[in-house]
């Protein structure tokens, strides 16, 4: 039906407050990360379309009720600033500070005991002088000072170890990829920062062809926690992987290593510091953050639970979700029409 122009003057509230959402939206897209811009829709929706019903507007989007309202009471129209994420990074953090009289003492001990290592100059440090010193501040000195017995042997040996290092490391820029599903997995960590103190790792995996993805959140950064994060992908796949890529982390040593030469698995590293060498993964880590992490009323802190809570993310991630880069299928749906169909068990559960 027609409506004369004068019609919209009975109404100037409502046309007022439309376009108050529109400039704030693009005030938004200008200023705001994706994260917050989203946050900034849902408070949108909130006052026009979900006509102030919080339940309602929780379910449009997927979230907890009680996210909405954290957001809902933070949020300030004048400061949209407000709705970025907080960072969790402590504001202090513990130094490792060596003072000048531990150096002088540590360096006296170990001019007079060259043969002797860290452990046993840390217990004649505390009977001589009564006060405590970390190992790790003796290591500190002997390695600043190069306070070494045989100065000569420890030179060959580290050019030695480098030379092995960089003859090891094959490296992703050679790899020959090819359009097979599991051909090349990438494996990489994220480290989230403790409310409390202390850390979280979260570890995630993604094969380059298929998009099928994997993750699995740990306690602390050892390659004992990655070599566990390894067995369980290796199972889920059925033994499928053939080649497998990563950064330079330590994670990725000692038991990783051994893990690896076990499943018989050839490992190809990126090269220092450079992230587009793993575009697939990066991609994986960050859509794991904004739908998953961001989205849950539970933080890391509770492994146990947000494990419980990640399984049922993969398991849609994998099966429900459509992939813009798989033609909208999902990454199972896509496995099963290259005629590789994979088993129950590779269903994430």
């Amino acid at each position: 039906m027609y409506r004369r122009r004068h019609d919209y003057f009975f109404h100037p509230k409502e046309i007022q407050d439309i376009d108050k959402w529109k400039l704030l939206r693009l005030r938004g897209k200008d200023t705001l990360s994706f994260s917050a811009q989203l946050k900034l829709e849902w408070i949108i929706f909130y006052y026009t379309i979900g006509k102030r019903n919080a339940v309602r507007t929780a379910e449009h989007f997927g979230i907890n009720p009680k996210t909405f309202h954290k957001w809902k009471k933070r949020f300030n129209e004048k400061n949209l600033s407000i709705l970025e994420e907080e960072s969790r990074t402590p504001q202090r953090t513990r130094q490792r500070e060596i003072s000048l009289l531990q150096k002088t003492r540590i360096r006296n001990l170990r001019k007079k005991h060259m043969r002797w290592g860290k452990m046993k100059i840390q217990k004649r440090y505390i009977a001589i002088y009564g006060g405590y010193v970390s190992s790790w501040k003796i290591q500190k000195v002997i390695e600043e000072e190069k306070l070494y017995f045989d100065k000569v042997s420890w030179k060959k040996q580290q050019r030695r170890r480098k030379q092995a290092q960089k003859q090891q490391k094959k490296r992703i820029t050679e790899f020959v990829k090819k359009n097979r599903i599991h051909h090349l997995w990438h494996v990489d960590s994220i480290v989230f920062t403790v409310t409390y103190g202390g850390y979280r790792y979260l570890l995630t995996a993604i094969d380059e062809v298929s998009k099928l993805a994997y993750a699995r959140l740990y306690t602390t950064h050892s390659s004992k926690h990655a070599s566990d994060f390894l067995k369980r992908l290796h199972y889920l796949t059925e033994g499928e992987i053939i080649n497998l890529h990563h950064d330079n982390g330590s994670e990725f040593e000692k038991d990783f290593i051994t893990a690896c030469k076990e499943l018989s698995l050839p490992q190809w590293y990126s090269r220092p510091r450079t992230p587009k060498d793993n575009p697939v993964l990066e991609r994986f880590n960050r859509t794991i953050q904004e739908e998953f992490v961001e989205m849950i009323d539970i933080g890391v802190e509770d492994t146990e639970e947000f494990n419980s809570k990640l399984t049922e993310w993969l398991i849609e991630y994998n099966s429900i979700r459509p992939h813009q880069a798989l033609d909208y299928q999902t990454p199972l749906e896509y496995i099963d029409k290259q005629l590789l169909p994979m088993s129950s068990s590779s269903t994430l559960y």
